[in-house]
């Protein structure tokens, strides 16, 4: 694989880990066990059968635990503690072939790529949550697994594309994570007025 190949694929591992950590290593494992796909450094041990049924499996459990109002928001809450160091992991094993400082900046870069998905992922579902009707969450939901499962064929079939698109959702990260965060922090004090009020 290429350097902008091996770039593009621990870009979107980690960035894709954010959002739905099993399905990556469920989708990298079955394209390098049967797809043909030439997967670098340390990842070839995803193409494991274990580790690719064990990975599907915990997928099919989120694809229902997230659509479901309140319980996608403690499975984020709890995946906090997975998904980004996953991801970390993942970019740093993508360049395992390569000299040890070289996989820790791939790891310190995957840690955030994947903190950047995951914060803007669960900041955004407290808030679908607190609207009344129950069909956003599902909407939205769907919508992250489609956007995964895409990054992730971007990753392998048009990497240049993930890599802006990637570099681009960081940005709106960045730009959009505060206002959610403070669009909460002002629905809560609402709430609190209106449960002090008399």
């Amino acid at each position: 694989m290429s350097l902008l190949g091996t770039i593009a694929l621990a870009m979107g591992a980690s960035w894709v880990s954010g959002l739905r950590l099993y399905a990556a290593v469920g989708v990298l494992g079955a394209l390098g066990r049967w797809g043909g796909l030439d997967l670098p450094g340390h990842l070839a041990a995803l193409t494991h059968p274990w580790v690719i049924g064990v990975a599907f499996f915990l997928y099919a459990v989120e694809f229902v635990a997230d659509k479901v109002p309140y319980v996608d928001t403690v499975w984020d809450a709890v995946h906090t503690f997975i998904r980004i160091p996953a991801g970390a992991a993942l970019a740093a094993a993508t360049f395992g072939d390569f000299s040890p400082v070289v996989q820790v900046l791939a790891l310190l870069a995957g840690g955030g790529l994947a903190l950047s998905a995951h914060g803007t992922k669960a900041a955004t579902r407290v808030a679908v949550n607190a609207s009344p009707e129950p069909f956003s969450n599902a909407i939205v939901s769907t919508t992250e697994d489609g956007v995964a499962l895409g990054a992730l064929g971007l990753a392998v079939f048009v990497p240049v594309l993930l890599i802006v698109l990637v570099g681009a959702a960081v940005l709106v990260s960045l730009l959009v994570l505060p206002r959610i965060v403070r669009a909460l922090r002002r629905r809560r004090a609402a709430r609190q007025a209106r449960r002090a009020a008399p």
